[in-house]
């Protein structure tokens, strides 16, 4: 006959690991009051914004219809207007911008947190940190004024070499002639996402640098016993650990890629079509319209931006609810491979 044994927890360990949880005071309820409220008002405000642009935008939307989401053009003042061209173009430099950013500030991080040391590692958390503080206005007037008329050529030869990628092509450009003007590569799609990618790489980087210096240290030195690298240590315990954060830096970057207004405004030359063309002339997102067309609107035509406004604001939100679901699964720490 079997027997089973249950292991019951020592009794004072458990009375005292409950102690420390449970409140101990004053001070611990106004605490936890504290956060309540903060994060109850946290939520106040995005309903309070989401409700305001929802009211504002209702005389347009119901004066599009379904239309506002399939429509180019954007003429509210003869109701010929919707958010397909600038949606389109919004992701577009979004996806640019994290394509190129998500691997520097990868890179940057490992490099920061596990491979410099002493005052190279304060200098370049200090670094980046600034970095993330420079305004948008300023790697606007960077991107306009230095980086376009340098990067040009990297867009010619993209658009040379790469053609039989469709949205690496550029329409009228003949590789062939050597006269072809380079103003058709330029206020593109690329250019933007290269300057939000700068802009995203710093916070991107610093939170994926916090999670990876939090890495357990006792897997570190188990990964070293096993006859491991530094970069199989990295490979096999950091990154797995930092999964989570990696994600969610990621999402980060994406969500303020979305959002992010003067910088493109600066570069871009709005055009209301769909142009999945990356390196051609001519591009367009929801902020930049929005920064473009407010000074002049007419009541209706304001209506029309809020709308545009609440379009990108359901959007930002379901990045946001996604990403904490892409989190939720992933946590770091959660899997090792050592």
């Amino acid at each position: 006959m079997t027997a089973t044994v249950q292991v019951q927890p020592d009794a004072p360990a458990e009375a005292e690991r409950r102690r420390r949880l449970a409140p101990s005071g004053g001070a611990d309820l106004a605490f936890r009051a504290l956060l309540r409220t903060a994060g109850a008002v946290v939520l106040a405000i995005m309903a309070i914004v989401g409700l305001f642009l929802a009211g504002r935008a209702g005389e347009a939307v119901s004066q599009a219809g379904p239309d506002f989401v399939t429509t180019q053009n954007w003429e509210p003042d003869s109701h010929n207007f919707g958010i397909a061209a600038v949606l389109v173009g919004t992701f577009l430099i979004a996806l640019v911008a994290i394509s190129l950013a998500v691997p520097l500030a990868t890179g940057m991080a490992l490099f920061i947190s596990e491979y410099a040391t002493g005052g190279l590692q304060r200098f370049l958390i200090g670094l980046v940190d600034l970095m993330a503080a420079v305004p948008s206005v300023v790697y606007g007037l960077w991107g306009v004024n230095w980086l376009q008329p340098n990067i040009v050529g990297l867009s010619r030869w993209l658009a040379t070499y790469c053609s039989w990628i469709p949205f690496l092509r550029v329409d009228g450009y003949d590789p062939g002639d050597p006269l072809s003007p380079q103003t058709v590569f330029t206020s593109s799609s690329f250019i933007a996402g290269v300057v939000v990618a700068l802009m995203i790489t710093p916070i991107v980087s610093s939170i994926m640098r916090e999670v990876f210096s939090q890495a357990p240290l006792g897997e570190r030195e188990g990964a070293y016993a096993l006859g491991g690298t530094r970069w199989g240590m990295i490979r096999t315990v950091v990154l797995p650990f930092g999964r989570g954060g990696m994600i969610g830096g990621t999402m980060l970057g994406l969500g303020r890629a979305m959002g992010e207004t003067i910088a493109i405004y600066m570069i871009i030359s709005p055009v209301f079509v769909i142009q999945p063309h990356l390196l051609q002339n001519g591009a367009s997102s929801i902020s930049s319209l929005i920064a473009l067309k407010y000074g002049s609107a007419s009541p209706f035509g304001t209506s029309a931006l809020m709308a545009a406004g609440f379009a990108l604001f359901l959007v930002t939100l379901a990045v946001n609810f996604l990403a904490s679901m892409v989190i939720a699964r992933s946590r770091s720490g959660a899997q090792s491979e050592v």
